[in-house]
């Protein structure tokens, strides 16, 4: 079995110099770790990576807590985690708090205990236990989607902008002239819940509508629940004339109950989304939604993580992407030409 001296010898460097590319521990020039790359490939060498937490007292390893793996939305997010941690050296655990405030402490506690270098948490709606477990231990920690008002000075946030695309939803549906338009918004609680209804009432108030508290529903970010809150829409007096969906999980739950009231989309009630997702484009009719940079979210959380990690003492930021209005079917609007250049 080949050892860190015989990569140093066939790369014709020192054995520092190897500890130095495996480990991170100080910058290498690019053609000399390129070479100590070549050596590892050609030896078959692999390292021990007990012994080299020992030395460094690190893992390379990180926490990732997300609930709801299964929503392709968080699906994306994970492989964007994953491809980013792999690509700078960092193998990946993962546990799901299940949107649980308990659940979620004893998740990230176990994660903890695995001796993950920092973690990237998408919090509950009451982050309590999970804040001052996370404080009492000094874990480096991004939080994920979800942002915590009261996160303080020690964590960063990573985030898509979510008011400002919910407002282009309703001003969308508004020019229209769409006057009754409900929202199903997600689980109580949550930032990304409050910055859209934030921006459903901008949206509103920008085309000079009335905000009536009948026409916003909570769907708990899931579909079984946004079924149930768009059947307490459709059965108002005077019932929205178009939905606006905060989450994709909750426009399936939407488009169940529309179509049990034997309602057709958009020609009975137009229908927008917050959360593209890959069979979006394939509904009949083709769902308008807004587009997460889902991927890039995670990507961009491993990076202010290790950033954290080599800079502990740095200020905390939160780092908001903007998304994409995918402008489709749904809403009413007749079927948009493909963009010049691409293939329709």
């Amino acid at each position: 079995m080949a050892t860190m001296a015989d990569v140093a010898r066939d790369a014709g460097v020192s054995v520092a110099t190897v500890s130095h590319v495996l480990n991170g521990t100080r910058p290498v020039l690019p053609h000399t770790r390129q070479a100590v790359l070549d050596a590892i490939e050609r030896l078959g060498y692999t390292p021990n990576s007990l012994a080299r937490s020992l030395v460094t007292a690190r893992t390379r390893s990180i926490g990732l807590a997300v609930s709801a793996i299964s929503n392709p939305y968080f699906t994306e997010i994970l492989q964007g985690v994953e491809a980013a941690a792999l690509e700078h050296g960092y193998g990946l655990l993962i546990a799901d708090p299940h949107d649980d405030p308990e659940h979620e402490r004893k998740a990230v506690q176990l994660l903890h205990e695995r001796r993950v270098d920092g973690m990237i948490v998408a919090p509950s709606a009451e982050p309590q236990a999970l804040l001052a477990y996370l404080r009492r231990h000094s874990v480096p920690t991004v939080f994920l989607d979800r942002l915590v008002e009261d996160a303080g000075p020690l964590f960063d946030q990573v985030c898509a902008e979510s008011a400002e695309p919910t407002t282009r939803l309703v001003t969308h549906l508004a020019e229209l002239g769409h006057r009754r338009i409900g929202l199903v918004a997600g689980r109580a609680g949550l930032s990304t819940t409050r910055e859209r209804i934030t921006g459903y009432r901008h949206g509103l108030a920008h085309a000079g509508l009335a905000h009536d508290e009948r026409l916003v529903v909570h769907g708990d970010s899931e579909s079984a629940g946004a079924e149930r809150a768009t059947d307490g829409l459709l059965s108002l007096a005077a019932p929205p004339t178009a939905l606006v969906t905060a989450n994709n999980a909750m426009t399936i739950g939407a488009l169940r109950s529309l179509r049990a009231h034997g309602l057709s989309v958009p020609d009975d009630i137009a229908l927008c989304c917050f959360d593209d997702f890959a069979w979006a484009d394939l509904f009949t009719p083709r769902l308008t939604a807004i587009a997460q940079p889902s991927r890039e979210i995670g990507a961009r959380a491993v990076q202010v993580l290790l950033d954290r990690l080599a800079e502990p003492d740095r200020p905390a930021r939160t780092v908001r992407l903007d998304c994409a209005f995918v402008h489709r079917t749904s809403c009413g609007c007749p079927e948009q030409p493909p963009a010049k250049g691409t293939v329709p």
